[in-house]
């Protein structure tokens, strides 16, 4: 009886195992479009391009497409590797274009900057890096320089003629960058290289946070004991702090009146109280 009682208990855990592991082994699948084979970003996708593969019905994809009708026509923002599923972050709206003009969002706009390989960073701009855009100019009205932060968390959309990174992530000398940008932010962008030098600082791609920089002057980094104010003009008159002494035609008493002694350039007054 106990050799039968264990056969009977070893024959139901080895049917419980096998089945859980048959279900584990064949889980339910759907179907995900993907690409047929290597794409690369910019092309209008035709029904040659993409094909369905399975995947786990458990693992969420999030913006994936299940007909490949619904792809067609799309161009593609982002180079895909061959069976990798098409998400719709990959894809532009139909008829937007093929190249660059089809990953510049609503409301923004492409301005390209010319570069070379100090403002470049040394070459370590890539497509998709962001940026900070620094302005060295004489403010109007003074002959002093400032340098000043004038556009925070920038997008770079090409380097050069690139419109996705290296894959190997080598530095390349470029000529030109473009920025993705808003309207206004083109106006600023274009006005401060006409009007001084550029340059950009790269940043931390996840970090999106912006804040308030105060201009650079020259009188900062010569160690002036008043940082942040402007230097003064060279032809603008030294105005001296006013000195009060008493008249010199009157005896010292309590009632005396004071003198204040007020220079303006050559031009020199004495008010009395």
């Amino acid at each position: 009886m106990a050799l039968l009682l264990a056969t009977v208990v070893a024959g139901v855990i080895t049917f419980v195992m096998y089945k859980l592991r048959g279900s584990a082994s064949h889980p339910e699948l759907t179907k995900v479009v993907a690409a047929s084979h290597d794409l690369t970003a910019g092309v209008v996708l035709t029904a040659q391009d993409l094909r369905t593969v399975d995947w786990p019905a458990s693992v969420a994809l999030p913006g994936s497409f299940t007909k490949v009708d619904q792809v067609v026509d799309h161009p593609l923002l982002h180079a895909v590797g061959a069976k990798e599923p098409v998400l719709d972050r990959d894809l532009a709206a139909q008829g937007s274009g093929l190249g660059l003009s089809g990953r510049i969002p609503t409301g923004m706009r492409a301005t390209s900057v010319r570069s070379n390989e100090i403002v470049g960073v040394a070459g370590f701009l890539y497509p998709g890096s962001h940026v900070d855009v620094l302005a060295t100019l004489v403010v109007p009205g003074t002959t002093v320089p400032v340098t000043e932060t004038i556009l925070q968390d920038v997008e770079v959309l090409t380097a050069g003629e690139r419109i996705e990174p290296d894959p190997q992530g080598k530095p390349q000398t470029v000529n030109v960058v473009t920025l993705l940008v808003s309207s206004e932010d083109s106006q600023r962008l274009l006005l401060a290289s006409t009007q001084g030098t550029i340059q950009f600082v790269l940043r931390n791609s996840g970090d999106q946070s912006k804040v308030f920089v105060p201009a650079t002057s020259l009188s900062q980094l010569a160690g002036s004991s008043r940082p942040g104010l402007p230097e003064q003009s060279e032809r603008a008159p030294k105005v001296r702090a006013p000195t009060m002494r008493r008249s010199p035609d009157q005896t010292h008493s309590s009632l005396d009146p004071y003198v204040m002694e007020v220079i303006r350039g050559s031009t020199r007054t004495f008010e009395k109280f």
